[in-house]
């Protein structure tokens, strides 16, 4: 109950607020002790390639077109990648697999993402997580997903134009199911179930596509190919473009 009542203001400052004035909110939350500890520790003791950067270690806000038709939906920021850049998949392996694969298939100006300075804008897309700090071994808590489930919501309502949903990984997959059942959309997960290649026309019209997460350990061991992913965002600019 105490975490419900701390939770509460914050859940009331981000209703009905715009993109820009919603990501000033994110970057400021502080709602996880364990999370804030751990992005901070990461930013002070850093990783011996990135000594010369100045870790950007505060939650990481959502990144793309505020009138997109389709919403990238993933996991939290790496360690070392967004947690270090600010800006999602910017900096590390999962990104450097993802936006040439987003530049291929129109969504992305450029192909690398390395940091926020770099020129990169997204077309009619819009990627954010379903956690918005850095979690220790990539795992956050159900508790800590639930803490960040707020934005998420104050996003999708803001972000009117989304036509499609790609969740990346089970827990991306699944936090777009979850916003649905606290929106009213849904009555139930049932019936849906995550996997690569999955596609569900929601109760709202929205579509959710499935795909395996851009982790590299799924690319590294090719349990996710560069085809196999350039497919699911072909299908996604078509089920857009509708």
């Amino acid at each position: 109950m105490h975490d419900e009542a701390r939770s509460l203001p914050r859940l009331q400052k981000v209703d009905g607020l715009s993109i820009a004035e919603l990501n000033r909110v994110v970057v400021n939350c502080t709602l996880c002790p364990r999370l804030v500890a751990y992005r901070e520790e990461i930013g002070r003791v850093k990783r011996r390639a990135y000594m010369d950067w100045e870790y950007w270690a505060k939650p990481v806000p959502g990144f793309g077109d505020v009138n997109a038709r389709v919403l990238i939906l993933g996991l939290a920021p790496g360690a070392h990648g967004s947690n270090r850049t600010g800006r999602p998949f910017t900096g590390d392996g999962s990104g450097y697999f993802m936006y040439p694969v987003l530049y291929e298939t129109g969504f992305a100006s450029q192909s690398m993402a390395t940091h926020r300075g770099d020129g990169m804008t997204l077309k009619d897309a819009y990627i954010t997580a379903a956690v918005r700090c850095a979690p220790p071994a990539n795992k956050p808590t159900p508790e800590e997903i639930a803490n960040c489930a707020h934005f998420l919501d104050a996003e999708m309502a803001a972000l009117k134009k989304v036509r499609v949903v790609v969740g990346l990984g089970k827990i991306g997959f699944d936090a777009y199911l979850n916003h649905l059942r606290r929106t009213d959309v849904l009555a139930s997960r049932a019936g849906y179930t995550f996997g690569h290649g999955v596609e569900y026309k929601m109760p709202n019209g929205v579509i959710l596509l499935g795909t395996y997460h851009p982790s590299m350990q799924n690319t590294n061991t090719g349990k996710l190919t560069k085809e196999m992913f350039r497919k699911i965002f072909e299908r996604a600019r078509g089920l857009a473009s509708r």
